[in-house]
């Protein structure tokens, strides 16, 4: 008997999700991802702090999949949806489909501000996690043979657009190594010059419950005994 065909775009949960939800055998499944690993956002901050190595966030599909008879795997990125044709078009070619799923996920949202966009670093990938981490110890090296103060200055901020459980959960983990690792690693720089930011603006924008989580959040990020002195601006 013959299956139909399931396109899958995307491995992130949304993908995961339906695949390990879906009746096993009944289809004739097709995953496609730019990656052959999933990864586990709601670490990401903890890999752009140094926290965790990003092989601890990544998890092969194949892996995942081995069980699965029914399920393949392709690694390439997906250029056009050719609907009447029931077709995808993808940089190893195309591929016919009886189902579609969309599950790629979402962009980071600038709100159309470009200097953000132009300047800022983004946190959706775990390439972006180990981008952002490098960034920061490249700064810190820097600083170590930078002599002009206003640079050293610049160089000691640090900004977080965002209050949601990313941006709380980033600021946190940024306060706490400020306090407990960089030091260690840099002894010649004075941390106690770090500014870790979060601004007001996003703090505002959020809903009560949002608030109230983000408190929270900052308040396990920052343990009772240094959260006075690792805070986290909020300006």
């Amino acid at each position: 008997m013959k299956r139909n065909k399931v396109i899958v775009i995307g491995a992130g949960f949304a993908g995961l999700q339906f695949l390990q939800s879906i009746e096993k055998d009944r289809f004739d499944i097709l995953l496609i991802d730019r990656l052959n690993h999933h990864q586990f956002q709601p670490l990401f901050y903890q890999v752009a702090t140094s926290q965790l190595e990003p092989s601890s966030i990544s998890f092969p599909l194949r892996h995942i999949f081995q069980d699965r008879k029914d399920i393949r795997i392709r690694m390439t990125s997906v250029r056009k949806i050719l609907h009447e044709e029931h077709l995808i078009r993808t940089d190893i070619g195309d591929f016919p489909y009886d189902f579609l799923i969309i599950a790629t996920g979402a962009q980071t949202n600038f709100y159309g501000n470009k200097e953000i966009a132009t300047h800022a670093l983004k946190l959706k990938t775990t390439h972006e996690a180990i981008t952002i981490r490098n960034t920061v110890l490249t700064n810190f090296e820097r600083l170590l043979s930078t002599t002009d103060e206003e640079e050293k200055k610049r160089m000691l901020n640090i900004i977080i657009v965002g209050a949601g459980p990313t941006g709380v959960e980033l600021s946190g983990a940024f306060a706490e190594i400020k306090k407990y690792v960089l030091p260690k690693d840099f002894q010649r720089i004075d941390f106690s010059r770090l500014r870790v930011i979060l601004p007001r603006l996003f703090l505002v924008m959020t809903t009560e419950p949002m608030r109230v989580s983000a408190d929270c959040s900052l308040g396990r990020q920052l343990r009772p005994q240094h959260a006075l002195e690792a805070p986290v601006e909020v300006l």
